[in-house]
């Protein structure tokens, strides 16, 4: 799968696109095979994210797994920037209990983009896959002047 990789702040992240869709984001991502359009705007955006000039990411994804799945990671994607939710709000949305949709944030196949970092936990911030764990999810809560309700 063609994968291009963008230096941050929050390590060297790799977005790698299949069938015309992003489909994964990884830390110490390196570039691999041709750089297609989507891959050269993923880029773009995701370094003006960085550079604190994106407020939303506009971008085609396909998140593999089940529609359960599918469906936590288009209401996390949902999530303004400086805004957080937690991991009962959007089992609330869904009918689920919020613990399935825990397991569903720790399974985004595509951090950042997905932001499942502003999701938390009802009693802190709960768990971020991402390198760096949590210390990385209070990092981008941060960098989007959400981290008001960390301190």
């Amino acid at each position: 799968m063609p994968m291009i990789a963008v230096e941050t702040q929050f390590g060297c992240l790799g977005v790698e696109e299949t069938d015309g869709a992003i489909t994964r984001l990884v830390w110490d991502g390196r570039n691999e095979g041709p750089e297609t359009p989507l891959l050269q705007e993923a880029a773009a955006q995701l370094t003006a994210y960085d550079q604190g000039r994106l407020e939303r990411f506009d971008l085609p994804y396909h998140v593999a797994g089940s529609k359960f799945q599918q469906q936590v990671c288009d209401l996390m994607y949902a999530i303004p920037l400086g805004e957080t939710r937690t991991y009962g709000d959007i089992a609330k949305e869904l009918g689920q209990p919020p613990q399935p949709v825990g397991q569903a944030c720790g399974a985004n196949p595509i951090p950042v983009i997905i932001p499942c970092h502003r999701v938390l936990a009802a009693n802190g911030l709960g768990g971020f896959s991402g390198d760096g764990g949590v210390e990385t999810k209070v990092a981008l809560l941060r960098h989007e002047r959400a981290a008001g309700l960390l301190i």
